[in-house]
């Protein structure tokens, strides 16, 4: 079971996930690339899908701090916080964007951070096979996000469509990961659930 300092640590990390500026390791996917001026309609509707991204990734952070918290494997532990790391370069990446199109971040990312961070917890007490299957399948689904999001995104938006490519494919290596240590196939009526809290986050985060 977590320990007082585990939920102190665990604490600092949602301030700092949700309100300080992300840091990235990795150079930003696509600032090499020129990004000419977008229409005014188009440069709304990229901010947006960023703003959507940028929420999930807050969302996915909330996840795993909070899975990482209650695992009980160490090699699950691992493979959360590894999750978490590259989700907390997503953020910057998509925050980064965001200013670059003039848009903002959305204004409930801290009611998304304690709603996720509780079901993290949560799925994490159910224990590590199925803590890691919640992983596998939430990455899984963020990938199906992630096309539909490349999709709708302007075709001149390239810094925006690059990063988007970069993040679909580390959240594809994270579903991996999760099987391959083990992650059991979640009920159906488990994944329907999940589907319904994505949709509810992703069209709110569009707008606010």
């Amino acid at each position: 079971m977590p320990t007082i300092d585990d939920l102190i640590v665990a604490f600092d990390k949602g301030l700092r996930t949700v309100f300080a500026p992300a840091q990235s390791l990795r150079p930003v996917p696509g600032e090499e690339l020129s990004s000419p001026p977008l229409p005014e309609s188009q440069r709304a509707h990229s901010a947006a899908l960023m703003r959507v991204n940028h929420t999930g990734e807050i969302c996915a952070q909330a996840l795993y701090q909070g899975q990482a918290l209650t695992a009980r494997n160490p090699q699950a532990k691992a493979a959360l916080e590894q999750a978490a790391q590259e989700e907390t370069e997503h953020l910057a990446w998509t925050e980064r964007r965001i200013a670059e199109l003039g848009g903002r971040k959305s204004l409930l990312n801290p009611a998304w951070y304690a709603g996720s961070f509780a079901m993290g917890a949560l799925a994490g007490l159910l224990g590590d096979r199925w803590n890691l299957g919640f992983l596998a399948e939430t990455e899984r689904q963020v990938v199906a996000h992630l096309e539909g999001h490349l999709q709708r995104l302007p075709a001149e938006d390239n810094r925006s469509r690059a990063i988007v490519e970069k993040m679909k494919e580390d959240e594809a290596r994270h579903a991996t990961s999760a099987i391959e240590h083990g992650a059991s196939e979640l009920p159906q009526p488990a994944k329907d659930a999940m589907r319904l809290s994505s949709k509810v986050m992703t069209e709110t985060a569009y707008w606010i």
